[in-house]
């Protein structure tokens, strides 16, 4: 990483401590619902379409953003130069160290000390120690809690591992007296080229049957938005949808489909398109958030000059067929919805 761009990570992740006083510097026409701050678009025009996150959920990272009009996203440092119409990232740079009160390259001395601070909880670096510190799934409460959803095929399943004490922070939705560590299945999230840029935690009950029993038992950190939970090798051909159980569910039933699990209908919406991709199928929820992100991935891959087909589910989700009709039933009803060419190519044998 250049030195401009590992300026920038750092400046987003400072920002990101500062979100609301972001928005409300650069875009003062949006208001702030809940835990998104809402807006038109990246210019600040008054409208509901772009959002950024005010903190930091089970769906997304601190400062990411979505425009759902154009699948535009990005994180702060994005944000600040579309909305300052910067051509070169010195700009923003320059302009995100003047609101933040920072010397010019200010940790540029601090950067050749071989010492230093703890990586910021949620940055890409911690995902990346916490993926490290765990361990592969088989024979443990992660792979107990997928075989009780129906998911038994668990070999080959690099992007998963298991965390026995993962930290959990409490917030205002939980009970008082919630745990502070829950064991973990962990998930390693990854650019179109393979990188980790994040990690999701979804947090599991000590019998191995269930979530834990807190408000937010999925969490991501890191860099999320546009990247995906990926299964598989990139091919001509992919399948992408939201949670990683709806996607493994799929594996089962046709295990060489490279698959992508974008852990939220939002980040759905905004996932990368590689440039070898010719066909994508979207393994839709039965819900009004899935119907938006097909809508926007519609006009997305019609621009990227990819052919977009739609898998349905004839409960919620692919998970729900699974557990309540079994593989060859799923099997069955996935294959009917397959391209021609692709029937063959991918079907289990």
């Amino acid at each position: 990483m250049g030195r401009l761009s590992t300026r920038a990570a750092d400046l987003s992740e400072r920002l990101a401590q500062n979100a609301i006083g972001v928005c409300r510097h650069y875009l003062p026409a949006g208001r702030r619902e809940g835990r998104y701050w809402m807006v038109g678009d990246v210019a600040g025009t008054p409208g509901r379409s772009l959002y950024v996150r005010l903190f930091e959920t089970e769906r997304g990272t601190i400062g990411n953003w979505v425009d759902a009009a154009t699948g535009e996203h990005g994180d702060l440092i994005d944000l600040i130069r579309l909305n300052q119409r910067h051509g070169r990232l010195a700009e923003t740079i320059d302009e995100a160290e003047r609101f933040l009160s920072l010397p010019p390259s200010a940790d540029g001395e601090q950067r050749k000390h071989p010492a230093g601070p703890p990586a910021r909880a949620g940055s890409p670096t911690a995902a990346r120690r916490l993926f490290a510190a765990s361990r592969p799934i088989i024979g443990t409460l992660a792979a107990t809690y997928l075989q009780s959803r129906g998911i038994v095929h668990l070999a080959d399943l690099p992007a998963l591992r298991f965390h026995p004490r993962c930290y959990y922070r409490p917030n205002d939705d939980d009970v008082p007296g919630t745990p502070g560590v829950f064991a973990a299945l962990i998930s390693s999230v990854t650019d179109d080229d393979g990188a980790q840029t994040g990690t999701h935690r979804t947090w599991l009950d000590p019998s191995g049957s269930a979530k834990a029993a807190v408000a937010s038992p999925r969490r991501a950190m890191g860099n999320i938005l546009g990247n995906a939970i990926r299964f598989g090798h990139m091919q001509d051909v992919m399948a992408a949808g939201e949670g990683i159980e709806t996607m493994l569910s799929l594996r089962e039933v046709l295990p060489t489909l490279p698959l992508a699990a974008a852990t939220s209908s939002s980040h759905l919406a905004a996932i990368q398109f590689s440039p070898v991709l010719r066909r994508l199928y979207v393994a839709r929820d039965r819900d009004a958030a899935g119907d938006a992100a097909f809508s926007i991935l519609t006009d997305r891959a019609s621009t990227a000059g990819i052919e977009l087909l739609s898998l349905m589910p004839a409960l919620g989700d692919f998970n729900d067929d699974l557990r309540q009709h079994g593989p060859s039933v799923l099997g069955e009803r996935i294959v009917d919805q397959l391209h021609e060419s692709d029937r063959a190519r991918f079907q289990r044998r």
